[in-house]
């Protein structure tokens, strides 16, 4: 039965709310009921008001709370994750391998999938997988005062990443499928914007952390009531948007029998991916362009952590909160924000070589604080609020050019494609630059850093680029 519309003046005809046209209404007779071409039948006689309501939900109401739901789990993967570990005296090594290995279900991601597109709705797998986060942070509350902690925190920590992967998987689809296609542009760009302030709360959450263990002098109850009110938050989160998500007709789950069908169709998909033109070097692109800044990524926090005897900088948390997790933060966005504004005036190919060098110069930054162990505040923040905003520019052309493999048929599937080789690319340097970073001390370690920026030139001067790709259209 199809109950989703709004009446109009006109007693027989109702607006569709999602698809914004017509439908005819007509009671359903005992004989068949002839159609005009694209004339839709609505068998019920009464749309219910609070199906119409919800089907029109205002985008505001729902879009910034989404996405907001959407970043905050992978900053607490990235980031957070690291700062808890080193504050209870895990290896450089072993934060390198464990925070590396919560990436493994943004890779894998486009592989499962067509189980979200075909099990339930997106919106109840959004909101359920929101119910499902709030547990899963709830559960490293509980741990963090067991002796246990490290290794059985290790599990929340991927069945977090898997959960906001889900989450990804499935908030990007009913995005699609519940706002009309003429503006979804605009909120592209709101959508984006609440996602970065997501990263942004990652700074103030770890000086909120500082703040209760200064009150309570004891970190593990300080960690433990932050994680507990994260917690809280995306109980809120599941059960707001189980209330106000709208339901777009078209959000519906597969036949039951077309599980199988649907992945013959993605491993044909899968397959005239790895059939384009120069594969190989387009993997190495995505697999190289950012092989310096995988590596660094991790030890760039643990630097500023640890103590100065141990080589490191000795932030204290509300220090670090600040100077990486805020200061850092905002210098990535404007890089990626001016970026995204010279590719869109003289195009892609203009921009790729100042992005590259931009991206990659700036870790002679780490190199410097590494060496020099300064112990001014504001010297080492310009460090690396200069590194940050050189990474957010210089990713501007990573994405663009994800953008430009997957063009053609199958485009979604193939950009999907991509962004798992994107955080494989991520996985396994990181996996192994903490174990290379206490093996050659960190001055050696950024030194080398920049050495492994080479490959991502040599790829980069290889690779296919049309000369207007990206310029915006006058």
């Amino acid at each position: 039965m199809v109950s989703r519309g709004i009446f109009t003046s006109k007693p027989d005809l109702v607006m569709d709310p999602v698809g914004r046209q017509m439908l005819v209404l007509r009671p359903a007779g005992p004989g068949p009921v002839k159609l005009a071409p694209k004339e839709t039948l609505l068998l019920n006689e009464r749309v219910p008001r609070r199906e119409a309501r919800s089907a029109e939900r205002n985008p505001w109401s729902w879009i910034p709370t989404l996405y907001l739901a959407e970043g905050l789990p992978n900053a607490v993967v990235t980031t957070i994750a690291v700062v808890l570990y080193k504050t209870f005296g895990v290896s450089n090594a072993r934060v390198a391998f464990y925070t590396g290995l919560f990436y493994l279900p943004w890779v894998v991601k486009p592989f499962w999938s067509p189980l979200v597109d075909i099990l339930y709705t997106r919106r109840l797998w959004i909101w359920g997988m929101q119910w499902l986060i709030g547990v899963v942070l709830a559960g490293l509350a509980l741990m963090l005062p067991t002796a246990r902690f490290v290794p059985a925190s290790l599990s929340c920590f991927w069945l977090l990443a898997f959960c906001s992967a889900t989450h990804d998987i499935a908030a990007d689809g009913f995005y699609m499928q519940a706002l009309p296609e003429v503006e979804q542009s605009f909120f592209t760009g709101v959508r984006n914007t609440v996602y970065r302030i997501a990263m942004l709360v990652k700074g103030p959450f770890i000086i909120l952390v500082a703040a209760i263990q200064t009150r309570t002098d004891n970190v593990k109850t300080a960690w433990t009531i932050a994680f507990a009110g994260l917690a809280v938050l995306f109980a809120g989160f599941g059960t707001y948007h189980r209330m106000i998500l709208p339901r777009p007709p078209t959000d519906q789950p597969g036949a039951a029998g077309s599980l199988s069908e649907f992945f013959n169709k993605f491993l044909v998909t899968l397959a005239t991916f790895f059939k384009k033109p120069r594969i190989v070097l387009l993997l190495s692109f995505l697999l190289f362009y950012r092989l310096g800044e995988a590596q660094l990524l991790p030890m760039a926090q643990t630097l500023l952590i640890d103590p100065r005897p141990a080589g490191g900088l000795g932030l204290t948390s509300a220090q670090f909160g600040f100077v990486y997790g805020t200061v850092g933060v905002i210098a990535l966005m404007l890089g990626g924000i001016i970026g995204g504004v010279l590719v869109s005036r003289h195009g892609l190919r203009t921009w790729i070589w100042p992005m590259l060098l931009i991206m990659h110069l700036p870790d002679a930054a780490f190199v410097y604080l590494s060496w020099a162990q300064p112990e001014n505040l504001g010297i080492i923040g310009a460090c690396v609020a200069l590194e940050q905003f050189g990474y957010g520019f210089g990713f501007t052309a990573y994405m663009l050019y994800m953008i430009y493999i997957a063009r053609g048929e199958h485009a979604t599937a193939h950009y999907a494609i991509c962004t798992g080789f994107m955080a494989l690319g991520l996985m396994l340097p990181g996996m192994w630059s903490g174990k290379l970073q206490e093996l050659l001390g960190y001055p050696l370690f950024f030194a080398w850093v920049l050495l492994a920026t080479i490959p991502g030139f040599i790829v980069t001067a290889r690779i296919p680029l049309d000369a207007d790709f990206g310029k915006r259209s006058t």
